[in-house]
């Protein structure tokens, strides 16, 4: 995939949303290369479920496909010399530090604007780089509890819930690779770059762009969360998620006639489509009581006869055998850098019915460190005196 070909960009990201959005461009073609510290960046030594695959982290196979790695010492001169070289040669500049720690490393916009005006400098940052907030650590859950997700996430009568995924994350991920790319679009009709910028907390009122807005402009909200099992405090019976005999059934927006049909229920008979609002918990509840007399299976075929949108409740582990999962080849299998077996999940487009190549499996730490700096002229000898200096480091 060239989309993006001849675009140089330099990753000075760590945790997620940075590390995710760099990876986007790099599907994409762009020439990505991950800086990162000399120790190596959080995603590589920090995993979810502390699980590693040969020495690998999860989070770095999650989100450090097609790019080259290059370890360098941005507290060591050598390394800030190396990374402004680079700087000159590149189209954008990512990072997600706290406001404030490139500029103290010698790497702020001001100062690379400088060397390199062209540059799109685009960061991520929890809260903005301004604000009272701007200093706060950015974290999912944390983004979660204070937008209002997790208070309008769960049942009525349960606690406020947190999304089983990090989800302000990728999609704060989604917006900074977008606003990049809006920019490199831009600089084709300016010849200007510029400065991005993303945070954590609009990404996560972004996502809830629907019910907000309905909020902001006087929808009624007795309750903040979903009553009688309904999936949202705005939604219509019976919205949800109801159990049956052996698992759960996602039911969406259906008519009270429609469900009556596809139910065999006598009790739904007695309601009109403008009672799913009006009378959404009396209808959920009769809903939920009659999906739990049969198993999962055993609606399928009524419920899709009636044209009811539906769909049976998975697990991970079922998404394996998905017959469309396994049509749009979501699952990539590839031997890891450490060489083991691993498994990613592919790119979420297509290009001409095409979806991009892994290029490179996720890099050992250090691995084009020497290749990097030969592109920016740096001989072999200066390059193994600044390994031995420890300005860079090398992959072992």
């Amino acid at each position: 995939m060239n989309l993006l070909d001849g675009v140089k960009i330099l990753s000075f990201n760590h945790y997620l949303a940075g590390p995710l959005a760099a990876q986007t461009l790099a599907d994409l073609g762009a020439d990505v290369i991950a800086v990162e510290p000399i120790e190596g960046a959080f995603q590589r030594n920090w995993a979810v479920a502390n699980h590693f695959v040969a020495g690998d982290s999860v989070n770095h196979l999650a989100t450090g496909r097609n790019k080259r790695s290059l370890a360098v010492d941005l507290k060591h001169p050598d390394g800030i010399a190396a990374v402004k070289k680079l700087v000159a040669t590149a189209d954008v500049v990512m990072e997600n530090f706290r406001p404030g720690t490139m500029a103290k490393l010698g790497l702020g916009y001001d100062t690379l604007k400088a060397i390199n005006p062209g540059l799109i400098y685009a960061v991520a940052t929890g809260f903005g780089s301004e604000g009272p907030y701007k200093d706060r650590p950015g974290q999912d859950l944390l983004l979660q509890a204070m937008s209002g997700l997790a208070m309008r996430t769960g049942r009525a009568d349960g606690e406020p819930t947190a999304v089983g995924a990090v989800i302000v994350d990728q999609h704060a991920a989604s917006l900074y690779a977008m606003s990049i790319l809006a920019a490199l679009f831009a600089r084709t009709k300016t010849g200007k770059g510029q400065l991005v910028e993303v945070n954590l907390y609009q990404a996560a009122l972004d996502l809830q762009v629907e019910p907000l807005t309905a909020w902001l402009n006087g929808a009624p909200s007795p309750t903040s969360r979903g009553p009688a099992g309904i999936a949202a405090w705005f939604s219509p019976g019976p919205y949800g998620i109801h159990a049956t005999a052996d698992g759960h059934l996602a039911i969406s927006m259906a008519s009270p006639k429609a469900l009556a049909v596809a139910l065999e229920s006598e009790a739904l008979k007695q309601f009109g489509d403008t009672d799913s609002f009006s009378k959404r918990e009396e209808i959920t509840r009769i809903v939920a009581a009659r999906l739990k007399q049969k198993p999962t299976a055993d609606w399928l075929p009524s419920l899709e006869a009636a044209r009811i949108w539906h769909a049976p409740v998975q697990d991970y582990r079922d998404l394996e055998s998905d017959p469309q999962l396994k049509h749009l080849g979501v699952f990539k299998s590839a031997e890891s850098a450490g060489g083991a077996p691993i498994r990613m999940i592919a790119h979420p487009a297509r290009y001409d019915g095409q979806a991009p190549e892994v290029r490179l499996v996720p890099q050992r730490l250090g691995a084009q460190t020497r290749e990097v700096l030969g592109e920016i002229g740096y001989g072999a000898a200066e390059i193994e005196a600044m390994v031995a200096g420890k300005a860079v480091g090398v992959a072992r």
